[in-house]
């Protein structure tokens, strides 16, 4: 096997000042208009060498976790899921898939010795861009069960597949309701992020050039507590990155980092589906690392093996590969494969103090879910 003839690419990114760039548009520098790019390097008539496009834990691990849950919350066992098109007709049942991170890690580091320092458990420059980019979702008004109002800060995307729209602002600045089973329900920021845009993609059901099924899919994120200040630290800068860097490795004391799919609006609720992977767990495992390191790389090398096994299958995305090799690679990773049915909606505890404009015949649409 010629290892010059694949590859794994955890994001898709601009080159050196691309996210700067004065003279770039704003729509030219969203992950939608890069992924859009990058698929029209497919070759669709000649083998071509694998390129696995945006396989880290998130995008990447969460699109084969979305297919391993899906049977589950719906059957109550583990089956084959059906095939592509038959998702939606007979897979989710499920008009929103939310990809739920959040980290209870904890640095024995007080936050105050920290200031005007960028802290995070992951990439810094990988949260700056996404953080810092506009939120991208994808609310379902194109399905026949779509009752979604048109946020005021929204734009829709008219070329290219269109199966994402954007809020014109930040994705740091837009919180979305969520809930993982450590956590529980809590604020999510709405970050960008590839998978986001690529599930509604693949789960898209067309009669002709008509939608008539497309899931909602977004990204909530909750870091570690030090990384949340060090985020309103990076909003009160007005979105410029802080002169100081740190990565959280050794620093990190205790804690655990949630990651997984929360599948909601079908008969049972919600059922989130992912890894739970303490500090002292990911140790043992792997030393030098944290959770959120392990999480991330441990899913790179699965798309990695993936892609050397597979060499000549040109460009594609994690929703395109059978998603079971990826996860059976994972295996050895403790926290992985922990699912809950839970009775949590975006309308928990809502309106009790302050009168709320809420859907209350659906409480999965949008302007449930979303922190205003």
């Amino acid at each position: 096997m010629n290892a010059g003839r694949f590859t794994s690419i955890p994001a898709i990114e601009p080159w050196a000042g691309g996210y700067t760039d004065p003279n770039a548009t704003v729509e030219s520098r969203s992950n939608y208009a890069m992924r859009m790019d990058a698929l029209e390097l497919r070759t669709k008539d000649k083998p071509a060498p694998t390129a696995v496009l945006t396989h880290g834990a998130n995008p990447g691990l969460v699109s084969h976790l979305v297919k391993q849950a899906l049977p589950q919350h719906r059957q109550g066992h583990r089956r084959r899921p059906p095939a592509r098109r038959r998702f939606a007709r007979t897979g989710p049942g499920s008009p929103r898939s939310s990809g739920s991170r959040s980290s209870t890690l904890r640095s024995g580091t007080p936050r105050w010795r920290t200031r005007r320092r960028s802290l995070t458990s992951s990439s810094i420059l990988g949260r700056w861009t996404a953080s810092s980019a506009k939120a991208r979702n994808r609310p379902n008004w194109d399905g026949a069960r779509t009752r979604s109002i048109f946020p005021r800060t929204a734009g829709a995307t008219a070329s290219g597949l269109a199966c994402a729209i954007y809020l014109n602002r930040p994705g740091a600045s837009t919180r979305v309701r969520t809930w993982t089973p450590e956590a529980g329900h809590f604020h999510g920021f709405l970050i960008t992020h590839s998978e986001a845009i690529s599930l509604a993609d693949y789960y898209t059901v067309k009669e002709g050039a008509r939608v008539v099924y497309r899931p909602t899919s977004h990204y909530a994120y909750h870091p570690c507590n030090d990384a949340v200040l060090s985020v309103h630290e990076f909003a009160g800068r007005n979105w410029h990155l802080q002169d100081r860097k740190r990565i959280l490795l050794h620093q990190i004391t205790k804690g655990i980092d949630e990651l997984g799919v929360l599948l909601a609006g079908h008969a049972k609720n919600a059922y989130w589906y992912g890894s739970q992977l303490s500090i002292e767990e990911a140790r043992l495992l792997a030393p030098f690392n944290s959770a959120t390191s392990l999480q991330v790389t441990s899913a790179a090398l699965a798309g990695m093996i993936w892609a050397m096994e597979n060499p000549a299958r040109g460009i594609v995305e994690p929703d395109d590969m059978d998603f079971r090799r990826p996860l059976e690679n994972l295996r050895a990773l403790s926290g992985f494969g922990r699912g809950r049915v839970h009775d949590w909606t975006p309308l928990h505890e809502r309106g009790e103090l302050f009168r709320e404009d809420l859907d209350l015949s659906d409480p999965w649409q949008f302007k449930n879910v979303r922190v205003v």
